[in-house]
């Protein structure tokens, strides 16, 4: 092979130089540090790197659960964070209604594979494939469907603007044919939530609150806003902004406890029914993430422990969602050496 010319190596190694400014170094500086001892070292760590606050929950097989928490819960008052306060779930919530819906399946008042326009056959032709998008597909991501929160105009209606979300992801391609790929979509959900208050001809969240919370006597989880004392809740902060966005209606609410407990019942099994736990066709770990507000909850079976890591500080064009990973991976890391 021909040597390269020296010109093209100084070109080369310029260039190499040059890409490291755009290297996010609060990324590998995260991943680099040595690892702290303790998991409340690694909260304030963490809370180093920007976070304005931060709460953790381990629940550890054999042991009592532990609680962490760092930086603020409300940063103007400078009231430190709280373990116990109420956060935005978010997406998290896709595992509540996942649950729900594989119940009224067993029940035989839902088939996974019944279709989108057996429920709302007003949506042929404003959502590509309706009739062959099924149930399962929608709860697995698998239907094609536009997520309405990747439409610009979503974000840009004003706050009096009472638009329908449905009409972000109406009278858009499909983003592929049911059933021959993955997208993760927030209209799935929309839908499933819509359909089990038709068939249910109630607001679903009651048959949450039945078949989910109450068996679990989860006393903090809630499904607005409007349910709960503003005083309760970790306050929401976007990177730039000095506003706190508690206020917004987001969905659901619940501690890190309530959270972490409901994960385990679902990792274990005892959130459901006899015949349940085998058709259900969801993941058993999620994350959340809405102006303000970031969480993930996992349960890792080879230390049989379930973490729930809340974040109040976004920056949907920045590193935060990163971070909180790197910091969640590196707490897991420490639970793994405890062990």
């Amino acid at each position: 092979m021909e040597p390269i010319k020296p010109f093209l190596k100084t070109l080369f190694i310029a260039a190499s130089i040059g890409s490291l400014y755009f290297v996010p170094w609060i990324l590998v500086k995260a991943w680099i540090l040595p690892l702290p001892d303790t998991v409340q070292e690694q909260v304030d760590e963490a809370i180093e790197h920007g976070f304005d606050g931060m709460i953790v929950y381990v629940d550890e097989a054999g042991k009592p659960p532990a609680f962490y928490a760092g930086g603020w819960n409300d940063r103007a008052n400078k009231i430190p964070a709280n373990p116990k306060s109420l956060f935005k779930i978010a997406s998290i919530s896709k595992l509540y209604v996942a649950v729900a819906v594989t119940k009224l399946v067993k029940e035989g008042r839902l088939n996974f594979n019944e279709t989108l326009v057996e429920y709302f056959p007003d949506l042929i032709g404003r959502i590509e494939n309706a009739e062959r998008i099924t149930l399962e597909m929608m709860i697995q991501h698998r239907s094609g469907i536009p997520n309405y929160t990747d439409n610009a105009a979503f974000w840009n209606k004003g706050e009096e603007d009472n638009t329908d979300p449905l009409e972000f992801a109406l009278d858009l391609p499909a983003s592929f044919a049911p059933g021959n790929g993955y997208e993760y979509s927030n209209t799935n959900y929309l839908l499933l939530r819509r359909i089990m208050n038709k068939v249910l001809a109630q607001d679903h969240k009651y048959y949450i609150q039945d078949k989910i919370l109450n068996r679990l006597n989860l006393k903090n989880t809630f499904f607005s806003i409007a349910e709960v004392d503003l005083d309760d809740v970790m306050s929401g902060y976007y990177v730039g902004y000095e506003e706190d966005f508690k206020a917004d209606d987001y969905g659901m609410l619940a501690t890190a406890e309530d959270v972490g407990i409901f994960l385990r019942a679902l990792n274990d099994g005892s959130v459901f029914d006899k015949g349940e736990k085998e058709i259900y066709p969801y993941v058993y770990n999620h994350g959340g993430l809405v102006v303000g507000y970031q969480s993930l909850a996992e349960y890792h079976q080879d230390i049989d422990a379930v973490v729930v890591q809340f974040i109040n500080t976004t920056d949907f064009n920045g590193y935060e969602w990163n971070l909180s990973e790197i910091n969640f991976s590196r707490i897991i890391k420490i639970l793994r050496r405890k062990n």
